[in-house]
């Protein structure tokens, strides 16, 4: 396949972390590790001349402490509305290896744990994202209320994972995820949402 891609979209995370997240400033997690479902909503991509519209791709991943020290442990999910190219190249791109900005990240990952096709229905609507991966896993969350009922943004924060575009934060609701020895069930932490650029260099 080409090496000609693009991708754009919402990213999203939920992570057990309390209060606004450290992470974002290359701190330690507030609860020493962070397990976070993260997700990418493609509304708009391609890798070569295969389309990548209206699919989504989800890591649970586990980090052992500073986020920024690297380690992670993650299980990678591939919509399973994906046909076997789709899959491919959704793997390729947010695996690192066509480079961009996923490449970086997928320097922090110590271990990949697995990469499994599942169900996957993501949704959207005013200031709630929610998505849900078969029987797996699961996030909901909700923009915080700022000043004038306004959102609550960060901009320019040094661990970015998408970078140009400011996060909106969140609250999550309920994160779930079970197997791969990463099992978890938490509400009421830290969560935000984002739109997403990447491209090939």
């Amino acid at each position: 396949m080409s090496t000609d891609w693009r991708v754009s979209g919402t990213y999203f995370e939920a992570c057990n972390c309390k209060g606004a997240c450290p992470c974002l400033f290359g701190h330690v997690p507030t609860e020493g590790h962070c397990d976070a479902l993260v997700a990418w909503h493609i509304d708009r991509g391609h890798l070569g001349d295969q389309a990548l519209d209206g699919l989504n791709l989800a890591m649970a991943l586990h980090a052992p402490g500073n986020m920024i020290d690297g380690d992670w442990r993650v299980m990678v999910y591939v919509d399973e509305a994906a046909s076997e190219a789709q899959h491919q190249a959704l793997v390729k791109i947010f695996g690192g290896q066509a480079g961009g900005h996923p490449a970086m990240l997928a320097g922090f990952v110590g271990e990949i744990l697995g990469i499994e096709r599942a169900p996957m229905d993501y949704q959207a609507e005013d200031r709630r994202q929610s998505l849900t991966i078969g029987e797996l896993a699961s996030a909901s969350l909700t923009a915080l209320e700022g000043q004038d009922g306004g959102e609550v943004h960060v901009s320019g924060h040094p661990v970015a994972i998408s970078p140009g575009h400011d996060l909106v934060l969140a609250c999550n609701e309920r994160v779930t995820h079970r197997g791969h020895g990463l099992e978890w069930a938490f509400s009421d932490r830290t969560a935000a949402y984002a739109a997403f650029a990447y491209q090939a260099d």
